[in-house]
């Protein structure tokens, strides 16, 4: 029986798994904590592919006094051998007596095994508990493994009256220096960032991550002045964690380029991996930009779902669109934007200009995107509004 205290200890797990926001890719975000007679005797968290699990780091911290404890995790551990051992087989072999899982995990060489491997072993085993925090937290995972497509947002930067340019193209600066700091934390935990041709060609955009430290302590900040106690000592610690991600993990910049206009020199192919989709089959463009670090996949049929679909069976998680009116207008079209991050100015630029997305003359309402709403929060001088596509 679930009562306030497992409801405690798992709010601890999922901040623990909170810390791997921006380096788990393409693993999902795992917190675990051990409770032994109502104190805790180790936790830990999933820090980077390939390394220990949330799991394991909580029974190396706990020792011997794991056996008997209840194990909280935010999703269900591991019943088989991939790049490290079954976490499953490891809490059997620690004696813990219980464990508590948030949410079963979604991918199918696990989807319920783990549990029932545990309840083998004659483990209580409770399964929901936060359930929905969990999801939140892996979307972009749970979205690869259960639709076999990445979790899409779409970034746009517009004025009150929704336009993102002016007709000339000109857009820099239209939203203020927090908003555009705060950008880099969606890039962060993104394992690609998305644009099209005309935005590398008008702007030559890098698109990476930088200045992590000024959002890392900014969210500190944050976290400090809503929180107390335990919640600012968390803070404190992950800090260090948030600075050391920004440091050693770049999303994959993704360019959609039928034609392959971009230039060998563009910025965007400086410091870190890009990946060009095209139709273009001139080997002698192939050659340059490749030369200069980047992969180029020609496509039979240029079609976006395709382009999405392979992303996923790349690990690819979560994907930030930063484009113009026209891929946007395509991507929302398509049914394949999940969730919009609008950061709203307060000025005006009129009719004339550029808008957010090219939607083709719609003729009935049943056309329209419906979006429900996430979240709002000044940000800066800058509304940040999150909204989500219905029915996703």
């Amino acid at each position: 029986m679930l009562d306030a205290n497992d409801s405690q200890w798992m709010a601890r797990a999922l901040q623990l798994a909170e810390r791997g926001l921006y380096t788990t890719s393409p693993n999902p975000r795992v917190g675990c904590v051990l409770v032994k007679e109502g104190t805790m005797v180790g936790e830990g968290w999933h820090v980077r592919a390939g390394e220990p699990h949330a799991e394991i780091h909580a029974l190396r911290a706990s020792g011997e006094a794991a056996h008997g404890a209840t194990a909280y995790v935010t999703l269900e551990p591991c019943s088989h051998y991939g790049r490290t051992p079954p976490c499953a087989d490891a809490l059997i072999a620690a004696g813990v007596a219980r464990v508590v899982v948030a949410v079963q995990d979604a991918n199918p060489l696990v989807a319920g095994q783990g549990i029932a491997k545990l309840r083998a072993a004659n483990i209580e085993v409770e399964c929901g508990l936060m359930e929905a925090a969990a999801r939140e937290l892996n979307i972009g995972f749970i979205s690869r493994m259960t639709r076999g497509l990445p979790w899409v947002r779409s970034k746009i930067a517009a004025s009150l009256d929704g336009r993102t340019a002016l007709a000339n193209g000109s857009s820099k600066w239209i939203t203020g220096e927090a908003a555009r700091r705060d950008v880099q934390h969606w890039r962060a935990r993104s394992c690609a960032v998305l644009t099209g041709i005309g935005t590398v060609l008008a702007d030559d955009p890098q698109l990476n991550v930088r200045g992590m430290e000024a959002v890392a302590l900014t969210r500190w900040g944050e976290a400090l002045r809503c929180g107390k106690g335990d919640r600012a000592a968390d803070c404190a610690s992950a800090i260090s964690d948030e600075l050391d991600a920004a440091a050693v993990r770049q999303p994959l910049r993704v360019v959609l380029d039928r034609k392959l206009r971009i230039s060998p020199d563009a910025k965007i192919l400086q410091g870190g991996k890009v990946l060009i989709y095209t139709a273009s089959t001139d080997t002698n463009k192939y050659a340059a930009l490749q030369a200069r670090g980047a992969e180029v996949v020609t496509m039979v049929q240029y079609d976006l779902a395709v382009v999405m679909r392979d992303l996923a069976q790349r690990g690819i998680n979560e994907v930030l669109v930063e484009a113009g009116r026209t891929l946007n207008g395509a991507l929302f079209k398509a049914g394949l934007v999940d969730e919009l991050v609008l950061y709203l100015a307060p000025q005006m630029l009129g009719d004339a200009a550029r808008g957010m997305a090219d939607l083709g003359a719609l003729t009935q309402l049943q056309q329209r995107v419906e979006l429900a709403w996430q979240d709002v929060r000044q940000v800066g001088n800058d509304l940040r509004i999150t909204a989500r596509v219905k029915n996703v």
